[in-house]
């Protein structure tokens, strides 16, 4: 492969990267050239040094879907830095999308259990309200209105403080995350 394929094949493969990015990694891979030719080299031998450039290309993709992670946080931005990092190779595959897709199945499961209590808490303090008018179908086995009424009011609480507390990890996870693909893709580049 001589400079101009490389080349050529670099930015094809950068995509739909900003313009100017695109630009500044092309001057920079085009002083690699330079660089290597003024030491006697061959373009032939530069290129086999650089390596592969449509991994070069995953690599800086990966680095700009975190960079936009980090610096707009959103799920969409999340799952398409994490997409980003799982295709410079099969080893982020098992790595990263595994215990990626446990946590989040845990928080979704954390927040589905937040609402769920919350609104049972509201099911116990209409339970209570309606009884008197529908005693046929609601019954309480013995157990005091007052006491269902205020165990309702603390479902509906610690529902509440639940889905604060599971908003607090969501937002911990995604900046863990983040700081864990531009680990793992520092590592990859070096």
């Amino acid at each position: 492969m001589n400079k101009h394929t490389f080349m050529e094949i670099l930015k094809s493969s950068l995509g739909n990267m900003p313009q100017d990015e695109i630009n500044d990694i092309l001057y920079d891979y085009n002083e690699h050239f330079q660089i290597g030719m003024d030491n006697g080299k061959t373009e032939e031998e530069i290129c086999r040094e650089l390596g592969d450039p449509k991994a070069i290309a995953k690599s800086y993709r990966a680095s700009m879907a975190v960079e936009r992670a980090e610096e707009n946080p959103s799920t969409k931005n999340l799952f398409s830095a994490v997409l980003a990092a799982i295709a410079l190779g099969f080893f982020n595959l098992v790595i990263v999308l595994g215990p990626f897709l446990a946590v989040v199945g845990i928080i979704i499961g954390l927040f589905a259990a937040s609402v769920g209590i919350f609104i049972s808490g509201i099911a116990s303090i209409i339970g209570i309200s309606v009884a008197p008018f529908l005693p046929m179908y609601v019954h309480f086995n013995g157990i005091n209105g007052f006491a269902l009424f205020f165990f309702g009011i603390g479902l509906i609480a610690l529902g509440a403080l639940m889905f604060i507390g599971v908003c607090y990890v969501s937002k911990y996870f995604y900046k863990v995350t983040v700081k864990y693909l531009n680990w793992n893709i520092n590592i990859i580049k070096k």
